[in-house]
């Protein structure tokens, strides 16, 4: 029987955001911290490190932040970047403020542009991450265009073809599959994640993409019921949906 993972209340609540160990040491010493119906006494204590930790902590009358691995997601809004350096509003602010400070931070999952919708993963697990957006996953992205002009016709079969040459690159791109739902709106299912691959695919027949939204990764899918902006945790039955 393996042993569960334990860690020091102190260090365990720092590195979720809580504050500083000394900060964490004086919500123990107010009765902050009750764990399994008791208030904690001693920032040292050991705890187990599981992830019904939440069902079973407190800090300040609320059930504490869901320790590492955690993985989030996200139906990004319209004009939010997902970098913590790019100018802007970005999608860490729509998350609780002390989850800036967790060690290990949360990364989004691949990017989705200022004007891109939909879709998005966060998380602090770094194999999940790599995982994903390796090129040896072949994890889809499916996408929903909305153009400036008609389609002409021929783009599912050029886009299919797997020889799609975009400026300024050197190797064509993988087959990809074209779904049009209307005459200027399309559905859009890629396996690679080039810089505004979507938008320069449309742009290399000719057209403008005016409006971009991620509904899927793999087989995971973005749920109606979340709304922009909106978000929560990942189960681990959807983690794996990512990969089936």
């Amino acid at each position: 029987m393996s042993k569960l993972p334990m860690a020091r209340l102190d260090r365990l609540l720092a590195n979720l955001g809580y504050g500083s160990r000394r900060e964490v040491h004086a919500l123990v010493r107010k009765g902050a911290v009750i764990f399994d119906g008791a208030a904690v006494s001693d920032g040292g204590l050991k705890v187990p490190v599981v992830a019904d930790l939440p069902s079973r902590m407190t800090i300040e009358g609320a059930p504490v932040d869901p320790p590492a691995p955690l993985t989030l997601l996200m139906h990004k809004p319209l004009g939010v970047v997902c970098s913590h350096r790019e100018p802007g509003r970005s999608v860490y602010e729509l998350l609780p403020r002390r989850w800036r400070a967790r060690t290990p931070g949360l990364s989004t999952i691949g990017r989705l542009d200022l004007d891109t919708t939909g879709l998005l993963l966060i998380t602090d697990d770094g194999p999940l991450l790599h995982r994903v957006i390796s090129p040896r996953s072949h994890v889809a992205k499916r996408y929903v265009a909305s153009l400036a002009r008609p389609l002409r016709g021929d783009e599912g079969e050029l886009f299919a073809a797997g020889t799609l040459m975009l400026e300024s690159e050197t190797e064509p791109l993988a087959p990809a599959v074209l779904e049009p739902l209307s005459p200027t709106k399309a559905r859009l299912t890629i396996t690679e994640g080039r810089y505004h691959q979507v938008r320069r695919m449309f742009a290399a027949v000719g057209n403008h993409v005016e409006a971009l939204h991620r509904d899927q990764i793999g087989g995971l899918t973005l749920p109606d019921a979340l709304g922009p902006g909106e978000w929560r945790i990942l189960t681990l039955e959807e983690q794996a949906a990512i990969f089936a």
